[in-house]
């Protein structure tokens, strides 16, 4: 097993749009980044919810293993199948 985690890997990133509670200016933010400023008012925005690497990770079931993996989903209240 090597030190490094699989899903650090950069061309696993992905983006999701949240709304400026200030301007209401669309911001893009990525699954490596927990806040960003907003390019149109400079307010922060950040994301509803702090996502685990266990939900977006596609590596996540083989670095935990299938039982625990089911089990901090299940902790996350996320079904196996998203």
């Amino acid at each position: 097993m090597s030190g490094k985690c699989p899903g650090s890997d950069m061309r696993n990133i992905t983006a999701g749009v949240y709304a400026c509670p200030k301007c209401g200016y669309a911001v893009e933010i990525f699954s490596d980044e927990m806040r960003r400023r907003c390019p149109q008012c400079r307010e922060w925005v950040e994301k509803k919810e702090t996502p685990s690497c266990v939900q977006w990770c596609p590596s996540a079931r083989s670095c935990l293993g299938e039982e625990r993996w089911k089990s901090v989903m299940d902790a996350l209240g996320k079904t196996s199948e998203e």
